[in-house]
């Protein structure tokens, strides 16, 4: 099922720094894994041109992802200006050093909230399977998914949409 808004207003609320607030687009809006997050590098991001790579996939930037990364970017160069880590998200631990964060650093703004970036990222998947007819060929290029996988999201998706609501559960 669906996150419903009250879980994604929830979640949102968790996200009280710039890092977690790329997390959470990024998982959000692009659907990208935790572990993914944690390995994005500078270079993975093309603000000029308004591109993201995320796991090997690029594609386009969004205003809300952009914004966040704009301002992101910006308080990682104030905070540590001379750091050599070439990863997109650091913080005070890993500034000194070129590792990624943690998974522990990264979701734990998410941890007891209604939904994990785990979660918002499956709920980013099916969402799309919703809007584009259940397509597992769309979510595969869009998302960079498996045949498996692409077809888990459109059969749920079409569950969902030829299931009256009224029989819908919350999940």
């Amino acid at each position: 099922m669906p996150l419903t808004p009250e879980q994604l207003d929830d979640t949102a609320q968790a996200a009280t720094t710039p890092a977690a607030r790329v997390a959470l687009a990024l998982a959000a809006v692009h659907a990208a894994r935790p572990k993914a997050i944690r390995n994005l590098q500078l270079d993975d991001v093309d603000l000029s041109n308004r591109r993201l790579t995320i796991a090997g996939l690029t594609r386009p930037l969004d205003e809300l992802t952009h914004r966040l990364l704009s301002d992101w970017l910006s308080y990682r160069r104030r905070r540590w200006p001379h750091t050599a880590n070439p990863h997109l998200i650091i913080n005070k631990q890993t500034a000194s050093n070129t590792r990624p964060v943690s998974d522990n650093a990264l979701t734990a703004p998410f941890r007891r909230r209604a939904a994990t970036l785990e979660a918002l990222r499956m709920d980013r998947q099916l969402d799309e399977a919703l809007t584009h007819g259940a397509d597992p060929l769309h979510l595969a290029v869009v998302f960079g998914l498996d045949e498996t996988t692409a077809i888990r999201y459109s059969t749920a998706a079409r569950k969902l949409l030829l299931t009256p609501a009224e029989q819908q559960h919350p999940g």
